[in-house]
């Protein structure tokens, strides 16, 4: 039985189903394996009693018979989600103690499914980071290793990605504003969704950049991918962005068949540079599709090379306005005060305390960008750019493109520490695949497709329509079923 959470959502919902497992017995299992993994620091805040109380809860509802597919299903949720009465920091000293009194959408609609939370996971502080470096509670570290090295899982949904390539729960909710789902799953050999802004409710979810986040499943299968997509997603009036659409059965819509579609291969993202072992698996994922049926096109997204600086100015802009709200006076983190101190040295003492250095860089970067005299140079002209990205989307797929293949990362996953503070940028360059997706609002998905020289996995990326994501997962299975994945981290944690 020790063995339960090395399950996959689909083989843990037939055996549940079929009465040859109980919820309870697949949650002591993930308990057990989270426990012997303190060295990866995945979970940060644990709710044991909790697990196994909706865990019975999930046993009692399958004997009746009213069992949804996620019902009874391990998982761990991100910091970045409020879950009720639980720790939810974004993993900020400045949430410290932070405890909501209501659960996010995404979460509520996981845990009405019957799905069972571990608990919170590690991420880079308010999401912002690609290493997870970032974070108050300490890095998470990737299950897979080299040379002795401490690798990074990913940001800024490590904790997650982590979790589910070391087995520690069957599948995690992560957010990805520029990369946050898709870059940690390729460097953990892990599935990872963005579903098309708006699929998913943002409510309850800490904001990060407002125009640009959403939620989406982690799994270790594409198929797992769909089952829990569809629990997620759904149109909620508490977010104003969330799209009034019916929520498709993704996995019935799993046929496997891609033949005569069209992938396009767009020219910009042969970046100078770029590895030989990216190079050489962007082309072989190319010839397994075409295999599968599909026709292979290429394509151009012109306004590719821009999208990094626009990204960079535009979701710092909205972090500054966000981040705002954290000041001391009404819940979180608040720093002790000086005789004589007034509100505006509580401000500024609780914020530089509470906001780590990336955090504080990225509100600083925002606040000049929408000051008086640099609005117009930097974050007027980044939404323009935003613009003409959206629309080489759109020219593509107007042409009958019905999927955009490319690299999910630069590299494979790089040893924590490697890449120093002093210079953030060659940090920022690792979502230079993924934040054109986030910025035209579609949905794509990282699927593990192979090794590099040094055993450590990589991933392609596939960029669907907007509301496409059936067919987007459709054709990532296929991807998934040729490329053949199968490794695991060896383990040493």
């Amino acid at each position: 039985m020790s063995a339960l959470n090395r399950l996959t959502i689909t083989e843990a919902r037939d055996l549940l189903r079929k009465g040859e497992v109980s919820a309870v017995a697949l949650t002591e299992a993930c308990l057990g394996a989270i426990q012997g993994a303190g060295k990866l620091n995945a979970f940060v805040h644990h709710t044991p009693d909790l697990a196994l109380e909706r865990a019975k809860a999930a046993d009692a509802r399958l004997a009746s018979g009213d069992a949804p597919a996620m019902c009874g299903i391990p998982l761990g949720i991100k910091d970045l989600f409020c879950t009720q009465g639980v720790a939810s920091q974004a993993a900020s000293r400045i949430l410290d103690g932070f405890k909501p009194q209501y659960e996010s959408t995404v979460s509520a609609q996981l845990r009405d499914a019957g799905a069972v939370i571990l608990g919170k996971l590690n991420m880079d502080e308010f999401a912002m980071g690609s290493s997870n470096e970032t974070s108050v509670y300490g890095n998470a570290v990737n299950p897979w290793k080299v040379d002795a090295r401490d690798l990074t899982p990913g940001g800024s949904s490590g904790g997650s990605a982590a979790a589910v390539a070391a087995d520690l729960c069957l599948a995690a909710t992560g957010t990805d504003t520029g990369g946050s789902i898709r870059q940690p799953a390729a460097f953990t050999g892990t599935v990872g969704i963005k579903p098309t802004y708006g699929r998913c409710s943002r409510w309850g979810i800490v904001a990060f950049a407002s125009s640009l986040d959403q939620a989406g499943p982690m799994t270790k299968t594409v198929r797992d991918a769909a089952i829990m997509l569809e629990a997620m997603c759904g149109h909620d009036p508490k977010d104003s962005t969330s799209a009034d659409l019916p929520v498709p059965d993704f996995e019935a819509l799993l046929t496997g068949d891609i033949r005569g579609q069209k992938i396009g291969i767009p020219r910009e993202y042969r970046m100078e540079g770029m590895p030989a072992e990216i190079e050489a698996l962007w082309a072989r994922g190319a010839e397994m599709l075409r295999d599968a049926g599909a026709e292979i096109v290429d394509i151009s997204l012109p306004h590719t090379k821009y999208a990094l600086p626009a990204y960079y100015v535009i979701a710092p802009a909205e972090a500054s306005s966000n981040l705002a709200r954290y000041d001391g006076v009404r819940y979180g983190h608040r720093a002790k005060l000086a005789l004589g101190d007034g509100i505006t040295q509580m401000y500024e003492k609780t914020r530089a305390e509470g906001f780590g250095h990336e955090v504080q860089r990225r509100v600083m970067i925002g606040t000049y960008v929408l000051s008086a005299g640099f609005y117009d140079a930097y974050y007027n002209r980044a939404r323009k750019v935003r613009t003409l990205i959206k629309r080489d989307f759109e020219q593509a797929f107007a042409t009958g493109i019905d999927a955009i293949l490319t690299p999910a990362t630069p590299s494979s996953a790089f040893g924590l520490g490697e890449m120093a503070e002093a210079d953030p940028v060659q940090m920022y360059l690792n979502d230079v695949f993924t934040v054109t997706v986030n910025l035209a609002g579609l949905p794509g998905i990282a699927v593990p497709a192979g090794l590099d020289a040094q055993g450590l996995p990589l991933g392609l990326q596939l960029i669907g329509r907007p509301w496409e994501e059936a067919a987007l997962l459709n054709t990532a299975q296929v991807l998934e079923s040729a490329a053949g994945f199968v490794s695991k981290p060896e383990k040493w944690w």
